[in-house]
This record gives structure tokens, sequence and C-alpha cells, in this order.
């Protein structure tokens, strides 16, 4: 099942040693992932192929609303992390709180670091922990037109009157 793909930190950092002691190679991503759509699989499909097993750090609740702001995210963290474990490409996902992942990348010391191409390779949080151990670091590219804030803005601005009303409600 894939909530059994749903880790705490201490159990990544476990998984991180046995890895590495397989010489296996261990890419790590993070993000909020609040509406889950077309960029983000291909981003992660691509960021899975770099490594041996990719570890996804999710942006807590409270962490996206510091850096979303009020009203996000749209789906709760649980089911964002259950969402996220589902998929093929996702081998753990762990919540985390701080207001970047430096803190999680340092206890990781991940083989492969990747984040979207909105970030420059110079701006990526944990690129010196990550290259100071001998890994890399990538951004990879993002499908235009694809982004939770332009889902959430087509949304909002459909307008449902009686004669269109969803007949759930």
């Amino acid at each position: 099942m894939s909530v059994k793909k749903i880790k705490s930190l201490e159990e990544v950092v476990e998984i991180r040693q046995r890895l590495r002691g397989e010489g296996k190679k261990l890419v790590f991503t993070n993000g909020c992932f609040d509406l889950l759509h077309a960029g983000h699989v291909r981003y992660l499909n691509q960021a899975r192929a770099l490594g041996d097993a990719l570890v996804l750090a999710l942006n807590s609740d409270a962490s996206v609303r510091a850096l979303k702001g009020e009203g996000r995210p749209i789906v709760p963290g649980l089911e964002r992390a259950e969402v996220l474990a589902a998929l093929g490409c996702v081998d753990y996902v762990f919540i985390f709180d701080d207001p970047t992942p430096q803190r999680v990348i340092d206890a990781i010391v991940p083989d492969i670091l990747v984040k979207g191409a909105d970030w420059g390779i110079t701006e990526i949080v944990g690129r010196a922990t990550v290259e100071g151990a001998g890994g890399r670091v990538f951004n990879l590219p993002l499908v235009e037109g694809t982004s939770t804030s332009t889902i959430i803005s087509r949304i909002l601005s459909i307008r449902v009157d009686e004669g269109n009303k969803d007949p759930e409600e």
C-alpha cells in the first residue's frame, strides 16, 4: 500500500544510510505539491530517473501557509502525502515543518538534489551541503502552463450560475 511510503525524517535517514551502503544514489526534492498536476508528475519522473530512489520532502500545512498565504494548502498534508506516495516514481515521502528544507537536507545528505527551473542553481536551498559531500544539484525544466496557482485561478474564475449548477451540490 502506498501509505507505507510515508515516513518520518528519522526513517528516511536510516533508509539513506542503507542505500549508501548498497552504493545506490538517493535523489531528494521538496515542495508543497498542493494540487497535483501533469507538471508535477513529469518533474517527479525526471527526478527519479536521476538516481535509484526518490525521497520527497513535503511542506506541512503550516509551512505551505507561510509560503503561499492564507487559504493554502487546498489539500491537507496527509492527503497530499498519500497522493504523492501513490506515484510509482516516488519511493518515500515525509512531511516537514521548516520554512526551508535546509535542516532535512543536512540530515539526509542526498546524492542528488533537484528543484524546478524556477530556482536558479545558486538559489537552491541545500546546494552547498549536497555539493560539499560530492553530490550534484539540478534544476529541471517546468511544464509551461501547469501550476497550482494557475489551476486555482481558473477554478475561481468559473462562475456557477443556477443553469449550470453542479448536480452534486
